[in-house]
């Protein structure tokens, strides 16, 4: 366990909810003198000034309230319970409690908030409701107001029920608990398992300055190898000082191993040759169920994953089909459909879509260029998806499904801008959770074109173009087509810039350092067609000569890296000296990550410094694991291999945390990442994110107000939680499944030579 807390927020609930139950006694901060702020919270005196919304019936029942809540409602606020006209001071620490009731399960939200616009909360719970139980939790408050309330959000469900409440209780002077994470043995391994013939590393947590006796095990308990740990001092992101012990030696391979040190011992793993197979299907299976506009088929993904199409407009749905633009941005309207969604909402993001589904394409073309031979397991018939059996590879058709999307995000001819692309396309304001995406009856819009976005769609198209040339023609054409009119139009309107602002509904996805995008769009128009004016673009632009491979890991705002990875890897088109270049500048690159990751106790190549743990700081260090592992196929040399496989080990477990960020993966992996559809931690009746499914990770900006209030504080490599309501640490996304992506095809390409 962690021997130290932070002490600002903690949400508590005596009913057993995330993250810990309160035990016997009187709760923290209950002494005498403090102010209760809730006026006839236990209703002997009626249900004054207890207020609900027009479509709700209440009344005091046996000393409660209980309230008819109605059916068909769509988001939690559709239905309120509450009362207003509460104080809160900024920087004071509240107890809120209440006891509560439904017939039958539902979850509802438990909030205290600004009573007006724009409703800001100081807490907004899940509550998973059944028989009558009792609630606490404690906040501090950010807001000083005379107008703070506190509302039981009961909507959003397809039958009728009954609420009722009690004892409801909100009183200032709270002495907050401190949160201390379960971190389980002080080893850490990786989870899922090492390859016999690759290195094999853990890190102990301990006080000892001094190397330790360790100890390995097999499944029976027999010990197998012994030595002695390497003191690493105070790890910086962390905050522990920690020994790294060494196993690289035991190639043996079998299941159930562990590792036991100072008194501890680690979760289990194995070693074997095809310890990472799985992981290759199942991060590229987690594409087919965040497609949007087909039926997901349980019977390709499991029954809990199935599902109606989405947002092909059956009522309530209003679909993608036929849809308008923002008000004031256009006179037509498109069919957008398909596509993936983009991360836990439904939202479709061009620029995000676009280094996706790069992602999946150059997974592709690696096993194509590599001299692995190793494209069987991404082939016809191999993968989870319905196209199977087409003639075409599975992994094309998956990364198809993004092309089609993109492609039909293009101004038309004729109008205002054509050629470029639309910036995205979701609801016009954001919806609840959790939300299937055929019950979501938010209208959809077109938001307006960007230079960005149609510099994507020029790299990715024309990629398209070359990939599916051998299986599909007039599709290759087609991306060709588009490829070429998008960078046309990118070159005309060079500074078309995605507002900062816009992110009603759906991110905003701005950027407005473009000069990556024209380079990495070039790129691959080049690579595609030959034609020399996209080499000059190339030789003449500033990324040519710059180091497009940052610490932190190229992502959807910097994407230069995608066209050199490319330029370095794909044969036929470039001058000898201009790959040279290329080659040298990924080789470069790739050191620079081995002396970080040697720097690093975890093993991880990233930087140890709070900036370098930001939102999506796993797809980072994987992105970086991508230039290691092209550096491998670019000279063949055993340590960028080695550091691949060494890195992975941070995602799986080996981390301060001891969480493996992949779901399924592993003893303890993390299970609710923030997402509509798979929102297993606010509706049971729901799944969990599938398996495969790679959280954001630690992230010392704690963007959203779960984290900001219970992580105050941390440690960057303890900046994360996994709950749902951190969509900062914990959320889903494309971008960052296509990394995962990518490594675990390299990975299990490594299994598969001997």
């Amino acid at each position: 366990m962690r021997r130290f807390s932070w002490k600002r927020v903690l949400a508590l609930v005596v009913a057993g909810a995330f993250p810990m139950v309160l035990g016997g006694g009187a709760p923290p901060g209950s002494a005498e003198g403090r102010t209760e702020l809730i006026v006839n919270g236990g209703f002997d005196a009626g249900t004054s000034p207890w207020w609900w919304t027009s479509n709700v019936s209440a009344q005091v029942v046996d000393g409660r309230l209980c309230a008819e809540i109605p059916a068909g409602t769509t988001n939690s606020w559709d239905a309120i319970v509450g009362r207003s006209d509460i104080t809160l001071r900024s920087g004071e620490s509240y107890e809120f409690s209440f006891t509560a009731s439904a017939d039958q399960p539902v979850t509802i939200r438990a909030n205290v908030q600004l009573a007006d616009p724009p409703y800001t909360a100081e807490i907004s719970q899940p509550v998973s409701l059944g028989g009558s139980q009792t609630y606490r939790y404690f906040f501090t408050s950010r807001a000083d107001t005379q107008r703070a309330s506190v509302q039981f959000q009961v909507g959003g469900s397809s039958v009728g029920w009954t609420f009722c409440v009690d004892d409801v209780s909100l009183k200032d002077g709270a002495e907050v608990p401190g949160y201390e994470p379960d971190t389980g043995p002080r080893v850490r391994v990786n989870q899922v398992g090492y390859l016999p013939d690759g290195p094999k590393r853990a890190t102990l947590v301990t006080d000892a300055v001094r190397p330790l006796e360790w100890v390995l095990r097999d499944a029976s308990g027999r010990a197998v190898a012994d030595g002695r740990s390497t003191p690493r001092g105070v790890d910086e992101a962390s905050g522990e000082r920690v020994h790294t012990i060494d196993f690289s030696s035991v190639r043996r391979p079998g299941r159930g191993y562990t590792l036991t040190a100072d008194g501890e011992t680690s979760y289990p793993f194995a070693i074997a040759s095809e310890v990472y197979e799985s992981l290759r299907t199942d991060a590229l299976q987690f594409f087919y169920i965040q497609r949007s506009g087909i039926p997901i088929d349980g019977a390709l993904v499991g029954e809990e994953y199935a599902r109606p199409a989405g947002h092909v407009g059956v009522p309530p749905n209003r679909g993608d089909i036929d849809v308008p633009c923002q008000e004031g941005v256009c006179d037509y309207r498109l069919d957008v459909r398909g596509g993936w969604y983009d991360a836990g909402d439904h939202g479709k993001y061009v620029v995000n879509g676009g280094i996706a589904a790069a992602q999946l394409l150059s997974t592709w073309e690696r096993a194509l260029h590599a001299g692995t031979g190793q494209t069987g397991p991404l082939d016809d018939g191999r993968l989870r998806v319905p196209e199977r059996g087409n003639g075409v590879p599975d992994i094309l058709d998956e990364a198809r499904w993004e092309v089609e999307f993109l492609l039909r995000m293009q101004v038309p001819d004729g109008k205002p801008l054509a050629g470029m692309a639309h910036h995205k396309i979701h609801d016009r304001e954001w919806t609840g959770m959790p939300m299937q995406p055929e019950d979501d009856p938010q209208p959809r819009e077109l938001h307006p074109p960007s230079t960005a976005a149609t510099l994507n769609l020029a790299a990715v198209a024309a990629q398209c173009a070359r990939l599916f040339r051998p299986y599909d023609r007039a599709f290759a054409a087609r991306c060709l087509a588009a490829a070429e009119k998008a960078w046309t139009a990118a070159r005309a309107d060079p500074d078309v810039y995605a507002s900062e602002t816009d992110s009603n509904g759906g991110g905003a996805y701005a950027d407005t350092h473009l000069e990556d995008e024209s380079y990495w769009a070039a790129a691959e128009l080049y690579l595609t067609t030959g034609d020399p004016a996209y080499l000059d673009f190339l030789l003449t632009s500033p990324m040519h000569t710059a180091d497009v491979f940052g610490p932190g890991g190229f992502s959807w705002q910097s994407v230069a890296a995608l066209g050199r990875l490319d330029l370095a890897t794909v044969p036929g088109r470039l001058p000898l000296a201009e790959r040279r270049k290329a080659r040298v500048s990924v080789v470069e690159a790739a050191d620079r990550y081995l002396a970080t990751q040697r720097s690093q106790a975890y093993g991880l190549p990233l930087p140890s410094n709070a900036e370098f743990y930001n939102w999506g700081s796993n797809s980072g260090i994987l992105n970086n694991l991508v230039v290691i592992a092209t550096a491998y196929d670019i000279t063949g040399k055993q340590a960028y291999r080695d550091a691949v496989l060494e890195g992975i080990d941070y995602i799986l477990g080996r981390n301060a945390l001891n969480i493996s960020y992949v779901t399924g993966y592993g003893t303890k992996s993390a299970q609710n990442q923030h997402s509509r559809i798979f929102a297993h931690q606010l509706d049971p009746s729901l799944p969990h994110p599938p398996k495969g499914s790679i959280a954001g990770g630690p992230n010392a900006g704690l963007q959203d107000p779960f984290a900001a209030d219970l992580l105050q504080g941390c440690r960057p490599a303890f900046c994360y939680v996994d709950d749902i309501q951190s969509y900062s640490t914990n959320e889903v996304a494309i971008n960052w499944n296509s990394a995962l992506s990518w490594v675990a095809s390299f990975l299990a390409d490594q299994g598969r030579r001997h």
